[in-house]
């Protein structure tokens, strides 16, 4: 056995898809030709296992992609009617096309499911929108359709079980192990991480990234479980960077007792997360919130500037340990979990699906949204395809439409590049079709009998050699299904080879008229963008703190423009990381880390939030407006000189992302010798003060300062770590 020829793991993965998918609209197709003689169930039966099994590509396992197809079955349906009424003329059917082929792309806002699923409800509602008008067909329509993809479910329930893959919850309960581990460390003498916890806090914060995660496992959507599970993972990577960072207590000094309690109370809440995540019963949320306030009070009574920005740095890990603890009630336990969270962080908290799934739309409607101009890009194609398949001098229009769902993709390059691959291989597949009915004639034992074999080798070799070969094969099977359904001559292989042409050139046209550069612009605008309403939002913070405010908790969230980027660039990297991309000399070298970005907006926003917020009310006090004192001249000139130096940085790199390439210019990067590999040390930026240092350690802090200063100086030293993450290529967390 050892000497037998290992099968690729691409090749083994789509064989086992191909098999489930054979299975399902064979077995469909068989049953109602051959059965019962029913030729329009026979091909629904087919088309509908092929359209939600081949055509679509949702992610996870067979179980996984089991429960999404049986959630999609109802969907289905209603486009067959809709499609089957529509189509009595070809003016409604347009209209239809662009209507509903613009919903069912634009629904991918929901994450990789329903995503994935969208191209084969839109071939599911293209089939019965062609000529003839048949609504007297429509039983036959839908039982033909529910069998197909019922069948479809349960081969992928059932046949080449998937191994299951570790959940976003688990990575997160892992992460916040790791987390419980740092945090005891720290509250124990020597007062430091070792080597190998620092290790660990870097290798658990990089397996949350999205990238890292197969996308049925990524908390994409816009439920507040999905949400929360999301939020969970951010602060996880929050929470694991502020204790790695957390300034060394001075040689020859003992911690005070209230930071060592609030990292005791950390390791506590971090311990309960995780048994929380991992549906452990009777688990609670246990919070240092109790810790977090003694802390609070203690530092108002202290004086010593080490000290005070020690504490400070406590009160950051004290804040991600709460939003972690928070988040994760919410993503266990949902609407339903614990005490009323803060509105301006968990927004969504109380909020209902359908209000979520609004907010999630609206925040995409937009010319800068990426699933917004694939959304019209694609349905405007469709209803062109429509209208050109209208015409009584093109016979099997159906074609023509699926070749332009198919091929048409985000970018122009792309779909150039597709669509010289789609023609060289219908060539090939109109060809090959033209000899086999040529040869064969009318004998339908012959193309039933091929039919299996054809099936099984379209679903495995075209997944994997591309384009081109897909076609080439599927010429061939839709060739063999419609000998099969009417009598047909090799003219047939004409006809296909027709339709994709006219379908290819329709996806071409809509390519280069409609954002021809896909997301791989987009995401650069967007992050861009991202980071100048963070400036903003830092400048005003750094301001607004040094100058005095009232807060009124009533008042309604700041920073309305920074949190609509973030939805934006979210979403722009989302589609960014589906989009093929040409290897660079930049992508060998230090290149963007984009979720970087997204979790620097993420800091800033937080911190401004958690900064400017309102102290809780005295004992027994009602809850109001709150003056809080300016700060003296010195403090908040050195305040302000920080925000300004942070946003400068902010300002920098959004230039830099707007320029052309895929990685960033050496200016961005640290200069030789500081890099935190090199020095074993945490990120620092280029001209910023090395992790655990300030400028009160360089003899350059104000004297006097209240806690709120080295509150927010904290804070945007953390911001200015952040930023270098994004040069540095997101490099893991090194131990000191």
């Amino acid at each position: 056995m050892s000497g037998l020829p290992r099968v690729p793991a691409a090749y083994a993965g789509a064989a086992r898809s191909s098999v489930r998918v054979t299975v399902a609209a064979a077995g469909g197709f068989y049953l109602f030709l051959y059965g019962f003689g029913e030729t329009v169930a026979a091909t629904y039966a087919l088309f509908g296992a092929v359209s939600l099994g081949g055509l679509s590509r949702i992610p996870g396992t067979g179980r996984q992609r089991a429960v999404v197809l049986l959630r999609a079955l109802p969907v289905a349906l209603l486009l067959v009617v809709v499609g089957t009424f529509l189509a009595v003329r070809t003016a409604s059917a347009v209209a239809g096309m662009l209507v509903i082929g613009f919903a069912l792309a634009f629904v991918a806002v929901g994450g990789p499911r329903p995503a994935g699923v969208a191209p084969g409800l839109q071939l599911l509602y293209i089939l019965p929108s062609f000529p003839p008008y048949a609504p007297d067909t429509l039983g036959e329509r839908l039982i033909g359709s529910a069998v197909g993809i019922l069948l479809l479910v349960l081969a992928e329930a059932t046949l080449f079980r998937d191994a299951p893959t570790v959940s976003y919850r688990e990575l997160a309960a892992r992460a916040a192990g790791v987390a419980e581990r740092c945090a005891g460390e720290l509250a124990r003498p020597p007062y430091v991480l070792s080597r190998a916890a620092g290790d660990a806090a870097g290798a658990a914060a990089q397996t949350l990234r999205p990238s890292r995660v197969p996308e049925a496992d990524r908390p994409a959507g816009p439920g507040v479980r999905s949400r929360a599970l999301a939020h969970t993972g951010l602060a996880a990577r929050t929470l694991l960077n502020r204790l790695h960072r957390l300034p060394a207590v001075p040689e020859g000094r003992t911690p005070a007792e209230p930071g060592l309690d609030l990292l005791r109370a950390v390791a506590r809440s971090t311990a309960a997360t995780a048994a929380l995540l991992r549906g452990a019963p009777g688990s609670g949320t246990a919070s240092p919130a109790r810790e977090r306030a003694a802390l609070a009070a203690a530092r108002e009574r202290s004086a010593d500037p080490v000290a005070l920005r020690r504490d400070a740095a406590l009160l950051e890990v004290a804040d991600a340990a709460l939003a972690l603890s928070t988040a994760a009630g919410l993503a266990a336990r949902g609407r339903s979990a614990g005490p009323e969270p803060p509105l301006g962080r968990f927004w969504y908290a109380r909020m209902r699906a359908p209000r979520l799934w609004w907010r999630r739309l609206i925040g995409n409607a937009g010319s800068r949204s990426v699933f917004f101009q694939n959304a019209v890009r694609i349905s405007l194609a469709l209803a062109a395809a429509r209208v050109v398949a209208g015409l009584d001098t093109l016979p099997h229009g159906f074609w023509a439409m699926l070749a332009t769902l198919s091929l048409t993709r985000t970018t122009l390059g792309a779909t150039r590049s597709v669509i010289r691959q789609a023609v060289t291989g219908t060539l090939i597949g109109a060809l090959c079709t033209a000899g086999i009915l040529a040869l064969v004639g009318t004998d339908t034992t012959v193309y039933a009998a091929v039919l299996v074999p054809l099936l099984l080798i379209t679903f495995t070799v075209g997944p994997v050699k591309g384009v081109g070969w897909a076609q080439a094969f599927f010429a061939i099977v839709v060739s063999l299904v419609f000998a099969q359904l009417a009598p047909t001559t090799w003219e047939l292989a004409e006809v296909r080879l027709l339709d994709v042409l006219i379908g290819s050139a329709i996806g071409a046209v809509f390519g280069l008229l409609a954002w021809p550069r896909g997301a791989q612009r987009e995401v650069r605008q967007s992050s861009a963008a991202l980071l100048k309403s963070a400036a903003e939002a830092v400048v005003a913070t750094a301001s607004t703190i040094a100058a005095g405010w009232v807060r009124d908790p009533a008042s309604p969230p700041r920073h309305a423009s920074l949190r609509r980027t973030l939805v934006l660039a979210e979403s722009a990297f989302a589609q960014f990381q589906a989009e093929p991309r040409v290897p660079t000399a930049g992508d060998r070298a230090r290149t963007t880390d984009w979720q970087a970005v997204l979790l620097t907006g993420h800091h800033a926003l937080w911190g401004a939030d958690r900064l400017l917020a309102a102290p809780p009310p005295p004992e027994g006090g009602a809850p109001g407006p709150v003056s809080v004192p300016p700060l003296d001249p010195e403090a908040a000139a050195a305040l302000t000189r920080l925000g300004d130096r942070v946003a400068g940085r902010m300002l920098l790199l959004a230039a830099r992302l707007e320029s052309p390439g895929d990685a960033l210019g050496a200016a961005d990067v640290p200069p030789e010798g500081t890099s935190p590999a090199a020095e074993g040390a945490p990120p620092t930026v280029a001209g910023a003060s090395p992790a655990g240092t300030s400028p009160a350690a360089e003899g350059t802090s104000p004297a006097g300062a209240p806690g709120r200063y080295y509150a927010t100086e904290t804070w945007l030293e953390a911001l200015l770590a952040d930023l270098d993450r994004v040069t540095d290529g997101g490099a893991p967390l090194k131990a000191p």
